[in-house]
């Protein structure tokens, strides 16, 4: 059938690969935020989250109600959230958030791919430092007015608004990231994803030769089903 066939089969098949890795992670948020807040997203913003995470990555509804129902399981395994920190290669400090029903299976994955790329795992909060934790969330730009929506924002906490293209990155602290969440919801924006995430407080410049093997080691990290998120400070 040709080259190009192949090619088209090759993206396809790797667009559903990270579409079935997006439904997983999305499957453990709700699974968490279900254990912590109860099923109803009524009362319970870290589902709400979720939900709109899930909307995003256009994870289908019947899925994500699915989702809500097994986490409301007695029988459902009960995931907790871990992070691991380490070293790769030239000393990149690497933060590896994980949401897992077996942190014995978790942590070894984890070590196993550090070891094999010839990093270690460090002690737990010794990476704190070198990142600070941001509440990120992202929305379509149309429709609204960019500077009259920051003025608003800024009694929750809004920090930093980014446009780009047709998308706006709205930064806040971490501690003001539900009072952000309901902001919006509020507004009727549609979020699109919103994420606390781990943001460099400085970066680590490598040659290309040595940034490689630190990719590298980001790619293993992040096929594991147990990783919901893989942070550094490689710029």
């Amino acid at each position: 059938m040709g080259r190009a066939f192949e090619f088209r089969k090759a993206r396809k098949f790797k667009r559903w690969d990270k579409m079935s890795k997006a439904f997983t992670k999305i499957g453990r948020e709700i699974a968490i935020a279900v254990r912590l807040g109860g099923p109803d997203p009524e009362g319970n913003s870290r589902l709400r989250v979720a939900i709109a995470n899930a909307k995003g990555v256009n994870m289908p509804k019947d899925r994500v109600e699915s989702a809500i129902k097994r986490a409301s399981s007695k029988d459902q395994e009960a995931f907790q959230e871990v992070v691991y920190e380490g070293y790769g290669p030239s000393g990149v400090p690497i933060v590896v958030e994980c949401a897992t029903d077996n942190p014995t299976r978790t942590v070894a994955n984890v070590r196993s791919a550090f070891t094999r790329a010839g990093g270690t795992l460090a002690t737990s909060g010794s990476l704190d430092f070198m990142f600070e934790r941001k509440g990120v969330f992202k929305f379509p730009k149309e429709g609204l007015d960019i500077d009259e929506l920051e003025l608003e924002l800024i009694d929750f906490g809004a920090e930093e608004l980014e446009v780009e293209g047709d998308e706006v990155t709205l930064y806040t602290s971490f501690a003001d990231f539900a009072p952000m969440a309901k902001a919006l919801e509020e507004r009727k924006i549609n979020v699109t994803s919103a994420e606390i995430q781990r943001i460099p407080t400085t970066f680590k410049e490598l040659s290309e030769e040595a940034e490689e093997p630190v990719l590298e080691l980001i790619d293993k990290l992040e096929e594991d089903d147990d990783v919901q998120a893989v942070y550094h400070n490689l710029k």
